[in-house]
């Protein structure tokens, strides 16, 4: 695994930098997983005065030997290790909204630094690397010459000639699993966790005449186990949180068809230390179900080994909204379900928040880490168990303090 970890590093040939004591605002978006926090992220992420990873903080931790069995026993994390590089690898990829043309060598060069980290152990292979970057080469000329006529279009054709001999490979990419997928995630080594995100178009690099001008914003959801995480990275920073919140059933429904997905929201490879999961309904049920943890890995995971998929869901939900209000960190509170129903007020709830001038428009909003195809109360496919859910003391407790109703006809 270090050997990998190694050769990744080696081959991105990340650039240091000392900018981080330079940064003056920061946003970070806390909530629980599955709770619309990519579409926000998304959306916000287009407002000029916003940087942003393509991502998440994750791959960047693994890379940098922090977290989960490297300094830590959870997803909460007491201390940075290899900080400076760490800060490089956020720098590196952290960019900002773009007019005008393209820069095609500066995109070619973040997608081969992405899918480094979506398939460590494939290319940072010697001869797929190679190969990787003659097909990357072969791409972006075609873009050069202006063959290529949209966003969508390029990332089809990166995605198709890099695996030309493993189409199936597309299936890990978000937005792109093919319906009738019959494989699961099953990579020797995992950096990124699928869906794995594609480099954005129509971005520039962050600069260090920003850094002093420009927000940085972050979304990751494990970062509810680790606030004050930013405060250590940027000490001379603003940082402002916002609390996104969304009611259980539909968190919890997405958090299980999340877990039994065969090819999204792989996080922790728990075979890697000896554990095997025996949890009802998702270890008995798919094939990858005793080694794969799946979403936000909270301080008390181990209580959930030998429980049903119902409960482990339930107790991400709880964990990371009940961090969050434990840490009594200054927030924006926002809910998921505003943010569908008045996303042009909720953004500009937001934006004045962070001190910045209103957007003139929201850009068409993406399908972003999605099991199926987006509708409105899809939690009705579990109302049986939800509802019964509803009924617990701390379920109840906990609706109450995000401010929701425990009327299911007001739920989303």
């Amino acid at each position: 695994m270090m050997d990998v970890i190694d050769a990744v590093n080696d081959l991105r040939r990340v650039t240091h930098t000392d900018l981080a004591a330079r940064v003056k605002n920061v946003a970070v978006i806390l909530t629980s997983p599955r709770s619309g926090s990519s579409l926000l992220k998304s959306v916000l992420s287009s407002h000029p005065e916003i940087a942003s990873l393509d991502g998440e903080m994750e791959p960047f931790l693994a890379l940098t030997r922090n977290g989960f069995s490297f300094n830590a026993g959870s997803d909460a994390l007491k201390s940075i290790d290899n900080q400076g590089v760490l800060l490089d690898n956020i720098f590196d990829d952290m960019t900002l909204p773009a007019g005008g043309e393209s820069d095609y060598l500066f995109l070619k060069d973040r997608w081969r630094k992405r899918l480094l980290l979506q398939f460590p152990a494939l290319f940072s292979e010697d001869r797929a690397h190679e190969q990787l970057i003659h097909d990357l080469d072969a791409v972006f000329r075609l873009a050069g010459e202006k063959k290529i006529q949209s966003e969508a279009m390029l990332q089809d054709l990166v995605l198709s000639r890099v695996f030309k001999s493993e189409i199936w490979r597309l299936d890990y990419y978000d937005g792109k699993k093919n319906p009738a997928a019959s494989h699961s995630f099953n990579e020797p080594f995992k950096l990124e966790e699928p869906p794995f995100v594609v480099p954005r178009q129509h971005r520039r690099q962050l600069e260090p005449d920003d850094v002093e001008q420009k927000i940085l914003l972050f979304k990751t959801p494990p970062d509810v186990y680790r606030i004050g995480m930013y405060e250590q990275l940027f000490p001379n920073a603003r940082i402002r949180y916002l609390h996104l919140t969304r009611g259980y059933a539909q968190s919890v429904n997405g958090l299980m068809d999340g877990w039994l997905s065969p090819v999204a929201f792989f996080s922790h490879d728990l075979e890697r230390i000896g554990l095997n999961l025996s949890i009802r309904g998702y270890s008995d049920t798919v094939s990858f179900g005793k080694r794969w943890w799946k979403f936000d890995l909270p301080p008390n995971w181990q209580e959930y080994l030998n429980t049903n998929l119902e409960e482990v869901c339930l107790n991400q939900w709880l964990s990371a909204h009940q961090a969050i209000i434990d840490s009594r960190v200054t927030s924006l509170s926002v809910s998921f379900e505003e943010f569908l129903s008045d996303p042009a007020g909720i953004i500009q709830k937001i934006t004045s928040y962070l001190g910045l001038p209103e957007m003139r428009s929201l850009p068409v909003f993406p399908v972003t880490m999605a099991t199926e195809a987006p509708k409105i109360r899809r939690w009705h496919k579990r109302e049986t168990d939800l509802l019964r859910m509803g009924k617990r003391k701390d379920v109840q407790m906990m609706m109450d303090s995000l401010a929701y109703s425990m009327n299911p006809e007001t739920w989303l």
